[in-house]
């Protein structure tokens, strides 16, 4: 008897293999389909991919650039250090100067008032901001506080006490009050290191680091004043220096020291800086990718204490440098390994200009480049201030 069932519905015995028929489309059909949907989530996923690559590289660029053009404004400003000033220069002379092409007294003067003024002035400034500047990027982030810097955390405080006591009651020249500086912005940093362990783990708490240090920005003030009223006029002058910090202690050997001290530190700087990103995480999910954030916190406040008090010893604390590179940096370049080359390059064109207005701009001359930085850091921290307490922060 003839069965009445159609071809669709034989058995795979019958000599047809499986999924091979062209009845309902199932068998190899559907395979096919679902093949097809898996290869086009694995072109999303691939188009997603490229534009993420591509936008990464885009922001990439642009922080290059940023800090390229940075690198350039410092240039700029170094030149216009070297031209101006009470002598002033035209760029043949300065060519002369620098290169030894000039002829006659004029040029002899030029080469004296380069080599020995501008030119060592101009070294230390870059030496001291990119010092400063690097600071500031270490601490702020890895104390997670945009207020944490050498002058607010009484680091740079405690070297301007400790010279000043040099100065005042042992009569130190100014070897002994930059030596005298450098202890007391490292003793002042250890002891706000051990006031600030945080149980029997011995972690540091990065609030209590950042309050007892602006405890020990105001003893120093306190014990900064004491020592001057009880100095004479004279004394007084000199010490008030190491209060508000300047270039105009420029020396061929204080340079050579703190150049020497720099091409140490910056590598160690760079090379925490990957471990400092990471505690944004918060230490527990630091602790779940393998950084130990103890002790990234500690390496990454040792090497800015010795950045800011290696500065600090040459020129005086030179006040909100390292506050105002390090956020002007984020918001330019973001964050990473171009983004602290960018917070060195904002505080030397922070040092530089402020120098340049001190000394060429306001009426007073001789006047430090504290008082600039000053001028205009104490605006910017009331502002982030404000800003910090309107939205609920520390």
């Amino acid at each position: 008897m003839r069965s009445e069932r159609g071809p669709a519905s034989r058995p795979p015995c019958a000599g047809v293999p499986a999924g091979t028929g062209t009845g309902t489309g199932t068998g190899t059909g559907a395979p096919r389909a679902g093949g097809g949907r898996d290869d086009g989530g694995d072109g999303v996923l691939v188009a997603a991919a490229r534009v993420v690559a591509a936008i990464e590289r885009s922001a990439s660029r642009r922080r290059f650039a940023v800090c390229a053009a940075l690198a350039a404004g410092a240039l700029v400003l170094c030149l216009v250090t070297l031209v101006t000033g009470d002598y002033p220069m035209t760029p043949a002379e300065l060519a002369g100067a620098l290169f030894g092409t000039g002829t006659g007294a004029e040029s002899g003067g030029s080469g004296f008032v380069l080599w020995r003024v501008r030119i060592p002035r101009l070294l230390l400034g870059v030496l001291v901001g990119v010092a400063f500047g690097l600071a500031g990027a270490l601490l702020q982030p890895t104390l997670g506080n945009p207020l944490a810097s050498p002058d607010i955390l009484g680091i740079s405080g405690g070297g301007s006490a400790a010279a000043c006591f040099a100065i005042l009651m042992l009569g130190a020249g100014s070897v002994g009050a930059s030596i005298a500086a450098l202890c007391g912005a490292f003793l002042v940093a250890v002891v706000i290191v051990l006031l600030s362990r945080d149980g029997p783990a011995g972690g540091l708490d990065p609030t209590r680091f950042l309050l007892i240090g602006v405890a020990f920005a105001f003893v120093a003030t306190a014990v900064i004043g004491y020592l001057v009223t009880r100095a004479g006029d004279r004394a007084a002058q000199q010490a008030l220096i190491w209060t508000i910090g300047g270039l105009g202690r420029a020396d061929w050997s204080v340079i050579t020291v703190l150049a020497l001290c720099l091409l140490a530190l910056v590598p160690v700087a760079f090379a925490v800086r990957g471990g400092v990103q990471s505690l944004s995480l918060g230490d527990e999910l630091a602790r779940g990718i393998g950084v130990n954030a103890g002790r990234v916190r500690f390496g990454a406040i040792a090497v800015a204490v010795a950045l800011a008090a290696l500065a600090t010893a040459a020129t005086g604390p030179i006040l909100f440098v390292a506050f105002l590179a390090a956020p002007i940096a984020r918001r330019l370049a973001g964050h990473g390994s171009i983004a602290l080359a960018t917070s060195a390059f904002v505080g030397v064109v922070i040092v530089l200009g402020a120098d340049l207005i001190a000394q060429n701009l306001l009426p007073l001359e001789n006047l430090p480049a504290g008082i600039v930085t000053a001028i205009v850091g104490a605006p910017v921290l009331l502002w982030l201030v404000s800003n910090r307490r309107t939205r609920g922060g520390v």
